[in-house]
């Protein structure tokens, strides 16, 4: 991973700890794919914390002075995802990251989730 893309990392995860994201994970892409450096995904426990995860780090990327390709999203807030360019972020709801389950995808460990106590995962 480039010195860029490290200079990112570090503002997006320092951006999603301060509204208090959960499970937070970064992978490292470079050996997986050409289309970005760095991957992170987060959980936020509402549709309301999921825009907000994802809106601090656009926000605080782009006053940094990197730029925000796109947002996708917003409307649900189930699963958010704001792509930088070499760094993408995934922010979701527990059900959500379950069910889709990228850090499988892109050899990462999936964390437990497990809501009022009760153990669960999608159908």
């Amino acid at each position: 991973m480039n010195e860029y893309t490290m200079q990112m990392r570090a503002i997006a995860m320092t951006a999603l700890e301060d509204i208090k994201g959960k499970d937070i994970i970064d992978l490292d892409t470079t050996e997986l794919t050409d289309l970005f450096d760095c991957m992170i995904v987060c959980t936020g426990d509402s549709n309301r914390q999921v825009r907000a995860l994802a809106n601090n780090v656009a926000v605080d990327l782009k006053s940094k002075g990197y730029d925000i390709m796109s947002t996708e999203g917003h409307e649900s807030g189930e699963w958010v995802l704001v792509d930088a360019g070499s760094l993408v972020v995934h922010v979701m709801l527990p059900p959500v990251r379950d069910y889709y389950d990228l850090e499988q995808l892109w050899g990462g460990q999936k964390p437990t989730f497990s809501p009022l106590g009760k153990p669960w995962s999608a159908v």
